[in-house]
């Protein structure tokens, strides 16, 4: 009988935590979880679940305009912004009905836990104890200080705003960034995106963002690289944003998605052994253990790729190897992704520039072409695919794509580098005709400069 009121406490009940105490309960130990602000995390409430909604509410108001070259007449559509946002506040209200659901055989706390030492938690006007302690309370966005930043908005209000933006100013160039200024050039704002650096999505392939800084900017999105704000005042008719080079812009919400930071604030790790990284996440080891050994970490508070299925099979590995007595690890290599963005991007696999660091010489095929759709649309957009080969062993190493349905494919593509795929295995798939990921298995001429 254990002397602890739990043996599991989970502190944060996102995507890894929720499947690490699930799974706990499984084993048959006694698991508690404390939430105070969102059943689901990040992903289900102001990320990837809302994120996705807004992305198809976007695709439409390109449709329309495609259509006509099919024959469709539709006439002048007309966007409601509060159907949208209500009827997305539904479906989440829905999903952390089925998150509080997946919790049956744990007990709940709708409240925010502090760690008092290694055993105890402080949660509810209580104090609690357990034998393991699980921290996984995300990631918070981050406005950097500035004259003005607390008009700015961050991901976690500009779902639900009272009213739409007609101009927006986003702020950054990370997936996120990328992503909404894709949303909302979608549903009919006049979108402006910065970025301080001389190139959006930095960390994927070079080749990749240079196509969709293109593409993003043919579709209307006015891009400003090397640019940053200065100051953020209010106006009679919105915001007026003063930048780095001395111009200044109006625009009625500023978005900043400039990173996000561990959710940490609070938490009460000062009180025990636990470390930091000097980026400020929680070390742990292979296991998810932390200095302190009683207390273990998942998810975006430990640095790794912050990915739901990453968090998902963090929290997996976690509970069967502490509850179930399993030698579970995840693995970090060919972890696919995608960004939302219009068009979309999926990669998995290794960038050109970190292929050739680890593999020496490698071959690389290409390829840009106007989507079948948009023959007859007449929309200007072009996709790009790209795969990279060791030339050594033949495996492919890395593939990239830009263009519709990037996502969808490359969930497909990534089992393939993950069984060790070889270009000949590719060469000898037969492709599925006309679809663009048939591409993928004609290549057939490496690609050279010039």
């Amino acid at each position: 009988m254990s002397s602890f009121d739990y043996d599991l406490f989970v502190i944060g009940a996102g995507s890894g935590g929720v499947r690490a105490a699930r799974m706990a309960a499984g084993f048959g130990a006694k698991v508690a979880v404390a939430e105070d602000r969102y059943m689901g995390g990040t992903c289900v409430n102001v990320g990837c679940v809302p994120k996705k909604l807004y992305v198809y509410a976007a695709e439409f108001g390109k449709a329309f305009g495609d259509a006509r070259g099919f024959g469709w007449e539709t006439g002048e559509p007309a966007f409601d912004w509060e159907t949208l946002r209500d009827n997305k506040r539904m479906e989440i209200a829905r999903l952390n009905a089925v998150y509080r659901n997946l919790l049956r055989g744990t007990e709940i706390f709708d409240a925010r836990a502090t760690i008092v030492d290694a055993h105890t938690v402080a949660v509810d006007g209580r104090r609690v104890t357990a034998d393991k302690i699980l921290v996984s309370v995300g990631g918070w966005p981050h406005v950097p200080p500035l004259p003005g930043s607390e008009y700015a908005i961050t991901s976690n209000e500009v779902f639900d705003l009272e009213a739409f933006p007609q101009r927006l100013l986003i702020v950054g160039g990370g997936y996120i960034a990328v992503e909404f200024a894709g949303i909302f050039n979608g549903l009919g704002a006049d979108v402006t995106q910065l970025y301080r650096g001389p190139l959006f999505l930095r960390g994927f392939d070079t080749d990749v963002r240079a196509h969709a800084a293109m593409e993003i900017a043919k579709s209307g999105v006015d891009l400003r690289f090397e640019r940053d704000v200065e100051a953020i005042e209010a106006t009679l008719s919105g915001l007026r944003v003063t930048l780095n080079d001395g111009s200044s812009l109006e625009t009625d919400a500023v978005l900043y998605a400039t990173g996000r930071r561990p959710h940490l604030a609070g938490l009460g790790l000062e009180n025990v052994g636990v470390r930091l990284t000097e980026d400020g996440y929680i070390e742990v080891d292979d296991h998810f253990r932390s200095a302190e050994p009683s207390i273990f970490a998942v998810g975006d508070v430990i640095g790794g790729p912050e990915l739901t299925p990453m968090a998902l099979a963090e929290g997996m590995a976690f509970a069967r190897r502490q509850f179930g007595g399993m030698d579970a690890t995840p693995e970090y290599e060919f972890v696919p992704t995608a960004v939302f963005s219009q068009p979309n991007i999926g990669t998995v696999g290794y960038t050109e520039e970190e292929a050739r660091a680890r593999f020496g010489e490698i071959v690389v095929y290409k390829t840009s072409f106007k989507p079948m759709k948009h023959t007859l649309s007449g929309r200007d957009e072009r996709s790009l695919m790209k795969m990279l080969v060791d030339k050594a062993s033949d495996r492919v190493v890395g593939v990239h794509m830009v263009g519709p349905d990037a996502g969808e494919i490359m969930q497909g593509i990534a089992v393939a580098l993950k069984a060790g795929a070889t270009k000949a295995v590719f060469d000898n798939t037969i492709g599925i005709h006309p679809t663009a990921a048939e591409e993928f298995v004609t290549l057939r001429e490496p690609w050279t400069e010039g």
